[in-house]
């Protein structure tokens, strides 16, 4: 109640303009300099989709010290990269199926940075994925034997790369992230120590003898791409490299994805001139439940020939716990962290807001950043009603996208929670911000995430899990703002420098 009357006060003033201030006898109070605060609000129960409502920022308003929440620059954590999605074949050919005008529409809403949400990296299948423009097709892009056959499929020429340019021209600091699912098939082999061939699209090993030529594939896709205007900024060697069940994938235990890197692929990036990052490992916390491949990025550190190559590691969160990140982080904090992938779907309710919002917000989003990762990219940007087009056996067939669109008309549109957590992130903490701390009020079941971004202005991304509303005041650098965070509710606020 107390708590209820001093915002209601403080409110009252910042409108007509009264302030507390300490006054000398005889003096003038000075005039308040009052400042733009905006505010975006997501409610689980769908009233609120990130709505956008200004606030009034202001010196010497201290009403309620016992509840101000205070940013606090000078504790400092990891730089971030950016937030984003990934803009598989299949989101790139629903994209592409979308009139211009409202694909214009939507791609300004996602990733522009003064008008939009400011989604600022993306991840892209090196080759095929589970998710390619046409349903049950698998592929990478040198299926004949021999380099001189690499060349883009339609995936990349007609949906990803005519896709990345659009959003490139409405962000051009976006980041793009390269994952392959598979080498080529030609490349495999059914055991390291037998090295029988292995013609199948999934599970198998990658051929050492093989090692120097999938570097150079790697090497050719980035290069086929940057021709394009399309930087690659990132590379991880394997997507989910325990995982020998996807419908298209290759397993790589740590010492082989060591001997690769080490061998291989950090010294042909070297030689041909390629910045590119070497993001190794790429899958869950829980190493797939694979005692033997716990701790698997670690191990690749401890060859300092490999690490020199290796810019971190990169996780999923289909199985095990965040926590893993803090004790990776605290073994190799030279090395940095990345989030890569999590989905939404029908198995965890992801078309119902009222569960799948807070879900994803607290352990997608907050359970990473609050654990040194530079970058949180989740699952498909953009499914169809059918969840598709999805590969064959062991694709996923009940996933969603972060948006979804009807196959109908491709203009009906089904904003997921995916959409909306990634885009409190984004618009707080913008690409070269730095994650800092906060002290003061902590309320019970708020989790909160500060930075200070390039521009001197502060983000802040609190999520409210408690039933009711809550009333709070921030601080940042001496001025002051009321703030009421609905119920079940992510409220992200940009306050200027």
């Amino acid at each position: 109640m107390k708590a209820t009357l001093l915002i209601s006060i403080l409110a009252v003033m910042m409108l007509t303009g009264c302030e507390k201030k300490n006054v000398n006898p005889g003096t003038d109070p000075q005039p308040t300099t009052r400042y733009d605060v905006m505010t975006y609000i997501t409610t689980a129960d769908n009233t609120m989709h990130f709505d956008k409502v200004g606030k009034n920022y202001a010196e010497g308003l201290n009403m309620s010290p016992e509840i101000t929440l205070v940013l606090d620059p000078q504790t400092r954590y990891q730089q971030f990269d950016g937030f984003g999605a990934a803009i598989t074949g299949a989101s790139a050919y629903n994209l592409k199926r979308m009139p211009q005008e409202a694909r214009t529409k939507l791609l300004k809403e996602t990733f522009s940075v003064s008008e939009g949400m400011g989604y600022s990296y993306v991840r892209v299948p090196i080759g095929g994925s589970d998710f390619n423009a046409k349903s049950n097709y698998d592929y990478t892009c040198c299926d004949q034997v021999g380099l001189e056959n690499f060349a883009l499929t339609s995936d990349e020429v007609d949906y990803i790369i005519p896709i990345l340019k659009e959003i490139l021209a409405i962000n051009p600091d976006l980041k793009v992230m390269g994952t392959p699912w598979s080498c080529p098939r030609w490349m495999k082999i059914d055991d390291p120590d037998r090295k029988n061939p292995y013609n199948n699209w999934v599970g198998g090993y990658l051929n050492p003898d093989y090692y120097q030529d999938y570097a150079m594939y790697f090497v050719l896709w980035i290069q086929a791409f940057e021709r394009e205007g399309i930087k690659i900024e990132s590379v991880t060697v394997q997507n989910e490299p325990l995982n020998w069940g996807n419908c298209i994938s290759l397993y790589m235990p740590w010492q082989q994805e060591r001997d690769f890197v080490k061998t291989a692929l950090g010294p042909k990036f070297e030689a041909t001139g390629l910045n590119t990052k070497i993001i190794v490992f790429d899958h869950n916390y829980n190493y797939d439940n694979k005692e033997d491949q716990n701790d698997y990025p670690l191990k690749i550190y401890n060859d300092a020939t490999a690490a020199q190559y290796i810019d971190g590691a990169a996780y999923h969160n289909y199985g095990g716990n965040a926590t893993e990140l803090e004790q990776i982080h605290k073994a190799a904090p030279e090395k940095n962290l990345y989030f890569t992938e999590a989905s939404i779907g029908t198995w965890n309710n992801g078309n119902d807001m009222s569960v799948s919002l807070l879900n994803e917000m607290k352990y997608t989003c907050l359970a990473n950043v609050l654990r040194w990762c530079k970058a949180v990219i989740v699952w498909n940007y953009m499914l169809d009603d059918n969840n598709g087009p999805h590969g064959g056996s062991g694709a996923c067939s009940t996933c969603f996208g972060a948006v979804d669109v009807s196959s109908k008309d491709y203009t009906t549109l089904y904003k997921r929670s995916h959409y909306y957590a990634i885009g409190h992130l984004s618009k707080a903490c913008k690409t070269g911000s730095t994650r800092i701390g906060t002290k003061g009020y902590q309320p019970t079941n708020v989790t909160v995430c500060a930075a200070e971004n390039p521009d001197g202005s502060y983000g802040i991304v609190l999520m409210n899990e408690n039933s009711d509303g809550l009333n709070m005041q921030i601080e940042a650098g001496g001025k002051y703002f009321a703030l009421t965070l609905p119920g079940k509710s992510i409220t992200t606020c940009v306050i200027p420098k």
